[in-house]
């Protein structure tokens, strides 16, 4: 058995930052990818990363290489109506102290190659097509079986695979699975018109469209809208929906639905869901982060956010410790409300575009705005 040796099964966002944020700190990392490989792992367009996000980033030495990619915003963003017409601006938040801007966009295969390169390079081993069958926990390590064949024994392992863990099972009791919201979002790469300089949100009476600069270049357009659970849209008809979806928005959203929503093969559409799994994140030697534990709509643009602070608040916590009962136990009182105040706070967020009429004293602009002055609190 490797001393000090972690499996981290997932190597998504999450996954990847606490591969690289536990390697810094000494230990020996393998992360097995179910996937076959780094861009098959990749899913969706573009990714929004708040300031916490680059904050954690910045601790394990992305943040830079992320900025120099992507787009980053002077302000969080403004919120239009349906004509297009301003109703609100989104300040954001700043960490004091810090040049980190409010918000950064790229594209998450660029995100996705930045972390694989700077873990391969702090010395991380990544299989690919691997995952684990079982795991035997123990007083002295945990027994691993791969799907290949092959075992091992661990000091460690990381459940960091996702909304549909594999790993939870081993650590929660309870059967705990994500919960839809009643919204899907499409989204949709798009050149970035120069109005598109943060995140722009245009409310319409069915739905919200929205905008994020992910590059000099580029930006996504997302369309949140009520949609029927297990409903599935066939591929080619994709750019047909969107574009009856947003007939009734001018402005931007309408100069961008009769310029760019006309190819189904380059729009992504995914179902809206969320989970918040009971503390504690831990038992025995393997802990859950991420999805597994926090999965959060994008209401927020917190969900990446959430999964690389994981990363770098566990790696903190067993630098700290030398007993992981006592590292794990304070890695999840460290994140638990913060994580949950996310997940609640973009369920609300949902809820309210979906039936604003519900919801008549809803402030989105005002809720949105606490949690990222929230967010800018220490990790």
């Amino acid at each position: 058995m490797s001393r000090n040796s972690v499996l981290i099964v997932g190597g998504g966002i999450g996954g990847l930052s606490a591969s690289i944020a536990l390697r810094n700190a000494g230990y020996d990392v393998h992360v097995v990818e179910i996937q076959q490989d780094l861009h098959s792992s990749v899913y969706g367009v573009g990714i929004i990363q708040p300031v916490n996000a680059l904050r954690a980033l910045d601790a394990i030495g992305c943040a830079e290489a992320c900025m120099a990619v992507g787009y980053a915003t002077t302000a969080w963003g403004h919120m239009l109506d349906v004509d297009g017409n301003l109703l609100r601006e989104m300040p954001g938040a700043r960490i004091p102290g810090s040049d980190l801007p409010p918000m950064n966009g790229l594209t998450r295969p660029q995100l996705h190659r930045i972390l694989t390169d700077k873990a391969l390079e702090a010395g991380v081993v990544i299989a690919y097509d691997r995952t684990f069958t079982t795991l035997t926990d123990g007083p002295d390590g945990v027994e691993v079986t791969y799907t290949d064949g092959s075992e091992n024994v661990v000091d460690l392992v990381v459940g960091a695979d996702g909304v549909h863990s594999k790993v939870r099972p081993y650590v929660l009791a309870e059967d705990i699975e994500p919960v839809y919201l009643g919204q899907s979002a499409f989204r949709l790469n798009i050149p970035r018109d120069p109005e598109i300089d943060r995140i722009i949100l245009q409310h319409g009476p069915e739905g919200l469209a929205g905008f994020v600069p992910i590059g000099p270049d580029l930006a996504y357009l997302f369309y949140n809208t009520t949609w029927e659970e297990g409903r599935w849209l066939d591929q080619d008809k994709m750019a047909d929906e969107l574009r009856e979806r947003l007939a009734p928005f001018g402005g931007l959203a309408g100069r961008v639905r009769d310029a760019y929503v006309n190819d189904s093969s380059k729009i992504v559409f995914r179902p809206e869901e969320w989970l918040i799994a009971p503390a504690p994140w831990h038992k025995g030697r393997i802990v859950l982060m991420g999805d597994a534990v926090h999965a959060v709509t994008p209401h927020l643009g917190q969900g990446a956010a959430q999964a690389i602070e994981d990363g770098v608040v566990l790696a903190r916590c067993l630098a700290a410790h030398s007993s992981h009962e006592e590292a794990f136990a304070e890695y999840t009182e460290a994140r638990y409300e913060r994580c949950r105040l996310v997940v609640e706070s973009s369920v609300q967020i949902g809820e309210y575009e979906m039936d604003p009429s519900q919801y008549p004293d809803f402030d989105h602009a005002g809720l949105t705005q606490h949690v990222l002055e929230t967010m800018v609190q220490p990790m």
